[in-house]
């Protein structure tokens, strides 16, 4: 490359960078950034307005729809699911009174149960006393009667008994008695004693 080319291209490319900066100085004089620029704020307006007006159908007929039918999904979920935790709290209330109601019968049945199992010991224990005091009365009434056999029998030993010795006695003193005024003084001796 020779030293003339290599001269016009940095010519060249010096009246290219010139150009360009006085774009940039012509666009700095005219007031900045064209958003800015009040001369093109109808058009921007005119475009603000369009752009809210597509996107407000844009919404209203599609996005606020398909939210509204989820929340109202939703609402109806959260009813429904309200209504039969309703339902179940309802029915677990009707469970416990039935579960209640059911150890009451059952402890009602045990009670009547014990009750019953009472009142058929106590007729069994009323027929064993009433049959031991039987066999006691009839052991007694037998012991009685067996006891006044005894008695009897003793008295009519000691009678005979007395009425021997008093025999005897008189016999050893000389004395001669007839066993008619013996029997009487022993039986007069003999229920003088017993008064």
């Amino acid at each position: 490359m020779s030293a003339e080319t290599a001269a016009e291209q940095i010519a060249e490319h010096g009246a290219e960078h010139g150009a360009t900066a006085a774009g940039h100085a012509t666009e700095a004089a005219s007031g900045g950034m064209p958003q800015l620029d009040f001369a093109t704020f109808p058009n921007q307006i005119f475009w603000l307005v369009v752009a809210l007006v597509v996107l407000y159908f844009i919404l209203s007929r599609v996005a606020l729809p398909r939210i509204g039918s989820v929340l109202a999904e939703r609402t109806g979920t959260i009813t429904n699911d309200i209504a039969a935790a309703e339902s179940f709290k309802t029915q677990a209330a009707e469970a416990e009174a039935a579960y209640h109601k059911a150890l009451d019968d059952a402890r009602a049945a045990a009670a009547k149960v014990i009750e019953d199992a009472r009142a058929d010991i106590q007729k069994d224990l009323d027929v064993a006393i009433a049959k031991a005091d039987a066999e006691i009365a009839a052991r007694t009434a037998e012991s009685e009667v067996r006891i006044g056999e005894i008695r009897d029998s003793a008295a009519e030993a000691v009678t005979t008994v007395a009425k021997d010795t008093t025999k005897e006695i008189l016999g050893v003193f000389g004395v001669k008695a007839d066993a008619r005024s013996v029997t009487a003084a022993v039986s007069s001796n003999l229920k003088g004693g017993a008064a």
